[in-house]
């Protein structure tokens, strides 16, 4: 009996955590090894760059103009026109960026909604959890429209969206599933105990059809940000003004291979 239940508390906990840990894979492993420190606000009036730590603290661009930390930096001809150009691909790069995420989040919904239909025991409960997860999800939603997809980007704020998002919806989940296997497996009915393990077997091929395809198509389309975020570090390389401490302008920075970087050491890679 206890292998029995072991078996299937694990079966229907590794069916739902695993459509998250895909869906970030196809996410996490494309990205283009970049980082930045920098908060971004994209309006009308120019785009602000902002951080609590590190100098500068306050980057303000528009129309080949800059501001440092409220100061007015002169630049030459060359240098305004690779400032619009940066300012036009910052501008292009976050609504894709929120279209992405906005996908990302309906695979993993889509994920545990096919999940509800396969484990819940009657249709009271499937009814229950799935009107949960629409809340959730149209939660989520709204939290990336009223951030990134208004022009406003924070540092994690993503990965927020999916560790509070898809990931708390899932721990709810498997607590809800996990406990009907604890009581198939209790109750002695070897019937339920097979249909419950069947039902688990057959997730996989559900999974892969309504899923993974999405997921692959949403991981080319991260990698395709990747040539516009090598065009805006090579415009940022070819700023030929210096701040006041001499030192060049750095929003976006070449992320170093993370197997080199201590343990501790926490980055959020742009997007």
């Amino acid at each position: 009996m206890r292998k029995t239940f072991s078996l299937l508390t694990l079966a229907v906990g590794m069916a739902l955590a695993a459509q998250v840990q895909a869906h970030g894979l196809h996410i996490n492993n494309n990205r283009c090894g970049f980082t930045t420190n920098y908060d971004v606000r994209v309006n009308p009036a120019g785009i602000a760059f902002d951080r609590e730590a590190g100098q500068p603290t306050s980057i303000f661009m528009h129309d080949g103009r800059l501001r440092v930390d409220g100061k007015p930096v002169a630049v030459s001809d060359a240098d305004a026109g690779r400032l619009r150009q940066y300012e036009g691909q910052v501008r292009a790069l976050l609504p894709e960026v929120a279209g992405i995420v906005r996908e990302g989040l309906d695979i993993g919904f889509s994920a545990m909604t096919t999940v509800t239909t396969t484990f819940a025991e009657n249709s009271e409960e499937r009814q229950h959890l799935l009107e949960r997860l629409n809340r959730n999800h149209v939660a989520e939603l709204r939290q990336i429209d009223q951030g990134i997809g208004s022009g406003v980007w924070k540092q994690h704020e993503m990965t927020d969206v999916i560790e509070q998002g898809v990931e708390g919806t899932v721990s709810e989940m498997v607590s809800t599933f996990t406990a009907n296997a604890v009581k198939a497996a209790l109750s002695g009915d070897q019937s339920k105990v097979a249909a419950l393990q069947a039902r688990a077997d057959s997730l996989d091929k559900s999974i892969d059809k309504e899923v993974n395809a999405r997921a692959d198509r949403l991981g080319q389309r991260a990698e395709a940000l990747c040539p516009r975020l090598t065009t805006m570090e090579q415009l940022q390389q070819q700023l030929q003004f210096r701040l006041s401490d001499g030192s060049r302008l750095q929003l976006l920075s070449r992320e170093k291979d993370r197997d080199s970087e201590p343990p501790h050491k926490d980055k959020m890679a742009a997007r």
